[in-house]
């Protein structure tokens, strides 16, 4: 049982008020007035919290029973139900949003965006020094260059595959910053004269044929170290270096090509953060504070050596115009706060309630964007950007910025420094998008779609309504092709370009690079000003993609297409069960059984909530609450229409239970489900996210995933 401290009428877990002790001390702050503070937002505002859940569970209650007395499935039936019982709300005029005080990251800048587990500070670290990536070990290092014809990677360095990555980084040079009459691959050298690059070719020269890409240099200008180029408002820096194993065989001396790659991150205090209690919720922040000051660093062993790491420097060099140019050496962070659900054990309120976490992380939030509001070390106009998730609608948004403001004038912040990004991955939100941008037109500066968690959702939702398609048939369900576009148009008619983020999900398969460069270019060709990307190294190849497209021009297109049909997102993905092979049902029941353990295990054993988990095929994937809720929710819908039966889920379990135990064989640290189902917390909690799928909150994973990682801290 958790030591707990009593302060300001709450109760405090021990490790989560010893960080605060500190945290408010730097922050200019009293421990006891922060907890006064806390105390009071609790006071003002758990009620309203605990009325916006009862509506979901009433609105729920009314759809299943819709559905269940024969309600009309077709999108015309359903919206005027919708709109009767006010889960669709009266839209009203158009408006232009007013954030103020936007970072160019956000509001200017489109490019790969990550999302990473805080409470990793090894990650999180990673994650911030993604802002710069090597173009030619992103390629070398991944399925970008097949390995053929001699191009294997193996165990040292391979010239022959090392040459193709060299042609494909010229290709990009001569594709993005084309020479005049020449290609890279025939420059002898670079220099700087009169503000401009000058290639030299051996017997002429060749300039750029956009001399306005050239941005600077270092080094010596007749022998620059580095040369840096911009090209749709992001830099590539070519490294030049003829001592460098690389560069000593380049005629030019070219020895890398340095991209700009995540612009921005989202430092993530929930779907890939297993935190339970005032012990992890005080490692979340702390790593984040650590972030905020500049001081986080961590040790790990690679290689058999201790590698140190901290955060990256800004980059300096001498501009075109011969002034100091500084550009930011880490993405512009942002933060991503728990959703309206769940409560935590970390404080308890005085009636002895645990107190709602998201109101917790707001506070916290607040407390720590003291350390931002002068210093700027990470936002320019010292904003704080707050991902909120899993809102339901325009009164949850409202609710949210009502938690902020107040917040703000708790913690002594400036008005409106608690920015916020609205995540579109729930039913309700989607069909209500501009009025819960409306909402927050004043702070948003971030809109997302997300596909999993509105699979989920809209799995849940419509649950009574029949037995949906198979997963991978839902992806181009109507649905959700008008969803992302319905996100793209509702952003734009709301005024986000230039001025905030239209993002796009997460590529899940991190060793998949190919693919993801050959089909990734969708989203920013969608009109998305960033999308989730699952490692440094994706962030590095997805930018290539922002070359490419032009996402201001994208946009001022799309702008006057008609807006999505809300027709076509109402329409509900149900599949035809009648034209399924028995070894089709058992193919998915399998397939989703599989990833739900896979996940599960980490979470509850491991206290890991985001990780590549191996899928059925022992293909990586990058897996987190999102992929459990819909694999989950699908399988309770499965079973509610008769599609699967129970007993045929429960020997596809334990059958995958004996799967997992084998892909999970070289980690020393693992239990075994397999022969141990009875005692097994892992096991339970996976077998209850189905059984008892119906019966969770939106269909969220989290109530039973937190309960049993409880139980097993609490057996220690």
């Amino acid at each position: 049982m958790s030591e707990y401290v009593p302060i300001a009428g709450l109760s405090v877990s021990k490790p989560l008020f010893d960080f605060i002790e500190g945290a408010a001390t730097g922050a200019g702050m009293s421990a006891e007035d922060f907890w006064r503070a806390v105390a009071k937002i609790a006071a003002d505002h758990t009620a309203t919290n605990q009325a916006l859940l009862d509506k979901r569970d009433e609105l729920q209650t009314k759809i299943d029973n819709w559905y269940t007395e024969g309600g009309d499935k077709g999108p015309e039936a359903q919206e005027a139900f919708l709109r009767e019982i006010g889960y669709i709300v009266p839209e009203g005029p158009d408006f232009t949003i007013e954030t103020m005080g936007i970072d160019p990251e956000i509001s200017q800048i489109s490019g790969p965006q990550l999302v990473v587990p805080v409470k990793n500070a090894r990650y999180a670290l990673n994650a911030a020094n993604a802002r710069w990536g090597s173009l030619y070990d992103a390629l070398y290092g991944t399925d970008s260059i097949p390995e053929t014809d001699g191009a294997e990677k193996g165990g040292g360095y391979n010239p022959v595959r090392g040459a193709k990555v060299i042609a494909f980084a010229k290709g990009f040079l001569d594709e993005h910053f084309p020479l005049d009459g020449a290609k890279h691959d025939q420059v002898k050298g670079y220099r700087v004269a009169d503000g401009a690059l000058v290639a030299n070719l051996g017997d002429k020269t060749a300039g750029l044929s956009d001399p306005a890409a050239f941005r600077g240099y270092q080094g010596d200008a007749g022998q620059p170290t580095a040369v840096l180029l911009r090209n749709n408002n992001l830099h590539a820096e070519l490294m030049i270096d003829r001592g460098h194993a690389i560069g000593k065989d380049d005629p030019s001396g070219l020895a890398d090509i340095i991209l700009e790659s995540a612009i921005t991150t989202i430092m993530d205090c929930e779907d890939s953060v297993a935190a339970v209690d005032g012990e992890d919720k005080a490692e979340v922040y702390a790593n984040y504070l650590g972030l905020v000051k500049g001081d986080l660093t961590t040790s790990f062993q690679k290689g058999g050596e201790t590698v140190s790491r901290g955060l990256d420097p800004d980059r300096t060099y001498t501009a075109a115009d011969g002034s100091e140019l500084t550009l930011k050496g880490r993405v512009v962070m942002l933060i991503r706060n728990v959703g309206h659900l769940m409560r935590n054990p970390g404080v308890l309120l005085p009636n002895g309630d645990e107190i709602f976490e998201g109101m917790l992380d707001a506070c916290v939030t607040g407390l720590l964007a003291k350390y931002d509001v002068g210093g700027k070390r990470n936002s320019m106009h010292g904003s704080t950007y707050v991902v909120k998730p899993k809102m339901h609608g325009p009164e949850e948004v409202a609710f949210a910025v009502q938690l902020f403001t107040d917040v703000e004038s708790a913690m002594g912040l400036p008005a409106r420094t608690l920015k916020i990004g609205i995540m579109d991955e729930e039913r309700r939100t989607t069909v209500n998008l501009k009025e819960c941008i409306r909402q927050a037109k004043d702070r948003v500066i971030f809109i997302n779609t997300g596909f999993l968690d509105r699979t989920g959702d809209e799995l849940h939702t419509s649950m009574k309504a029949g037995p949906f398609m198979r997963k991978a048939e839902i992806k181009g369900a109507a649905f959700m092709t008008a969803y992302e576009n319905w996100n793209v148009d509702n952003g734009l008619m709301s005024g986000f370009q230039g001025r905030a983020q239209i993002g796009k999900g997460m590529w899940a398969m991190p060793d998949l690079m190919a693919a993801m460069i050959e089909q990734k270019i969708g989203h920013p060709k969608a009109g998305a000003d960033c999308a989730w990307v699952p490692s440094p190294t994706g962030a590095t190849l997805h930018a290539l993609h922002y070359h490419k497209v032009d996402v201001d021009q994208i946009q001022d297109e799309l702008k006057s297409r008609g807006r999505a049909s809300l027709h076509d997102i109402l329409t509900v993905p149900l599949g035809s069960p009648n034209t399924w092979s028995a070894e089709d049902i058992q193919q998915e029941v399998d397939n989703n059984c599989q990833g739900i353990l896979g996940y599960v295990v980490r979470w509850v054993d491991h206290g890991v909530g985001c990780s590549k988990v191996p899928d059925i095929n022992d293909v990586g994937l990058m897996e987190d609450r999102a992929t459990c809720r819909i694999s989950s929710q699908h399988l309770a819908n499965w079973l509610e229409h008769n599609v699967c039966s129970k007993e045929q889920v429960e020997e596809s379990l334990q059958r995958m239970a004996a799967k997992v135990d084998e892909q999970n064989a070289g980690d020393p640290t693992y239990r075994p489900m397999a022969g141990n189902f009875e005692s097994s917390l892992a096991f339970r909690a996976a077998s209850d996210l189905i059984f008892k799928g119906t019966e969770q909150p939106s269909g969220y994973t989290e109530p039973l995933l937190h309960a049993t990682r409880l139980e097993l801290k609490a057996q220690g």
